[in-house]
């Protein structure tokens, strides 16, 4: 694979949108256009497709708001989506190495991610690349760290 992140474009909008889930779908993340929604209000938002080639196999959204006053809302990683023929292929481990990345270059040493608990979550994706519980629930999901 040759994966990198782009900004979101006119040209790749629309590929964007079609990543997994669609809309009305049941599911542990929001729609891609939930979140290019979200980042239009929200100066905090740092959206990006993930390509591979020419084609976008897969969405990731950080936020950058050391501000915050809740902690787990500062830095990192928001939403995450991968192409269905891409997962299991190293795209979301990219995208989260490309947001810890980011995070350092903004002088950030610590990336949070939420997630649905439940046995067909990312937990397990998630902590397998690193991060760890805090013990701490948000609007009934799990807020895992990680140092980078």
């Amino acid at each position: 694979m040759d994966l990198r992140l782009d900004e979101l474009t006119t040209e790749n909008l629309g590929a964007a949108i079609r990543l997994p889930p669609a809309v009305g779908e049941p599911a542990n993340v929001a729609p891609v256009v939930y979140s290019i929604a979200e980042a239009y209000v929200s100066p905090a938002a740092w959206p990006r497709v993930i390509v591979d080639g020419d084609e976008v196999v897969g969405f990731v959204m950080a936020s950058w708001d050391p501000t915050n006053e809740i902690a787990a809302f500062r830095a990192g990683v928001w939403r995450l989506n991968v192409a269905a023929d891409a997962q299991g292929k190293g795209v979301g481990r990219f995208a989260v190495e490309q947001v810890a990345a980011e995070a350092r270059r903004r002088g950030i040493d610590r990336i949070t991610v939420l997630w649905v608990p439940g046995e067909d979550g990312p937990e397990g994706f998630y902590r397998r690349i690193g991060f760890e519980p805090t013990g701490e629930i948000l609007f009934g999901e799990v807020v895992g760290a990680m140092a980078v």
